[in-house]
């Protein structure tokens, strides 16, 4: 009997998290969506978004799983050395 959970995902491919370790680079080659919109516009979205960390450090951030953090930083990316946001 083949695994129920592969022959019957809901879910993008791009959606699902692997359970094997990949390195930074890898994650960030992955693409979750990359189709035509409703509009025609074609959509790209990866996989991960990688962000530098205070330290420097990269880390992967998951599209769905991350995106509250994803969120955090693109507010961060919107305030000024002042604190004042920026529109």
């Amino acid at each position: 009997m083949s695994n129920e959970k592969e022959t019957h995902r809901s879910v993008n491919p791009g959606d699902v998290i692997s359970d094997k370790p990949e390195s930074i680079e890898e994650k960030s080659q992955q693409i979750a969506v990359d189709s035509p919109d409703i509009t025609g516009d074609h959509i790209t979205v990866p996989t991960y978004f990688v962000v530098e960390e205070p330290d420097g450090e990269e880390k992967a951030l998951h599209h769905v799983k991350d995106a509250e953090e994803i969120s955090d930083v693109i507010r961060q990316a919107r305030v000024d050395e002042n604190g004042e946001r920026v529109w």
